[in-house]
């Protein structure tokens, strides 16, 4: 296994534990994501689902907030896992458009995205599922840099 590939499998298998935590009595798909800083540390997040549903939040957005939260705000790959709630994945979960907007206001069109069905995972460029995208040098500066 090469040290990427590493990287990849402890991304995704912690992805994987975070949906054990998901809170998702409506739909019973339970997501979970794993982001990894450009400091290296990960932070999980899984979704949390509200009667009130525009007032869930999503896993990767969970760990987006989290990370930025305990004070990091620069990124290298997200791993994404989902499924119907107490099943293994069974398909592959990619971010929602609210997500990937997330995704682009604090990484850059490299940013890596992992998605698994538990067989196999795919690798995507944020560039590749959102493009043409719309970021902070859009409103006057890029704000990565100061990050």
């Amino acid at each position: 296994m090469t040290p990427r590939e590493a990287l990849a499998a402890e991304l995704l298998q912690a992805a994987d534990a975070a949906r054990q935590n998901s809170y998702s009595p409506y739909s019973h798909f339970a997501v979970g994501a794993a982001l990894r800083g450009k400091s290296g540390r990960i932070y999980t997040g899984c979704n949390v689902e509200c009667a009130a549903y525009p007032a869930g939040c999503c896993a990767e957005r969970a760990a987006f907030l989290r990370a930025v939260s305990e004070g990091e705000c620069s990124f290298t790959e997200i791993a994404i896992a989902g499924g119907p709630a107490g099943e293994p994945p069974s398909s592959l979960c990619p971010p929602c458009g609210i997500c990937r907007q997330v995704m682009r206001e604090f990484c850059g069109p490299e940013f890596r995205i992992l998605l698994t069905d538990g067989r196999k995972t795919l690798e995507y460029s944020l560039e590749e599922l959102l493009p043409l995208s719309f970021g902070p040098e859009n409103l006057g500066g890029d704000c990565h840099e100061e990050l």
